[in-house]
């Protein structure tokens, strides 16, 4: 059995993560007995490994930027991303509210309720045709707040192409 760390809480499932260094993480209701979990991870470990492996390459793929590489990224992402994001606001009609730059670790973009889109600066990282699908993706944001039907109708009538486009950031 591999090591892993155990997170219990009130929630209902249990649940596997991989973090970004490789740890297992299980996520496990409070009254779950411990013989149970060890059975989940059993009939999950080839998911497990897979997880790992896929962060592995991804940790290769993408270390952790040096600081000089850091500013760098920050500095492109401050040119790059506010005019592709002014380019597609008009083309898909919405407005967003204000635009921030940040070093988000988990997730390349968000919309809050308000409107206003951040951008972590780790997607300058990226090839073009992503970076501008994270733009396309959060400005849909704006008119629809899930990821429903309509979301990806919408995504898909400025960029036809958006699936191949969001394999790119995996």
């Amino acid at each position: 059995m591999r090591e892993y760390t155990l997170i219990r809480s009130a929630r209902k499932t249990l649940a596997l993560e991989v973090s970004r260094e490789g740890e297992i993480i299980v996520r496990a209701p409070n009254r779950a007995r411990a013989r149970d979990i060890e059975r989940f991870i059993e009939a999950h470990e080839e998911w497990v490994e897979k997880a790992l492996a896929r962060q592995k390459e991804r940790m290769e793929k993408y270390p952790e930027p040096t600081e000089a590489e850091e500013k760098q990224l920050k500095a492109a992402a401050k040119a790059v991303l506010p005019p592709k994001v002014e380019k597609y606001a008009a083309l898909m009609g919405v407005v967003p509210m204000g635009i921030k730059i940040t070093g988000a670790e988990k997730r390349f973009g968000s919309c809050s309720g308000k409107n206003s889109l951040c951008f972590s600066w780790r997607l300058m990282r990226y090839p073009e045709a992503a970076i501008d699908y994270v733009v396309v993706h959060e400005l849909a944001h704006i008119k629809h707040k899930n990821h429903g039907k309509e979301f990806y109708k919408f995504i898909e009538s400025v960029l036809p192409d958006y699936k191949e486009r969001e394999k790119l950031l995996r």
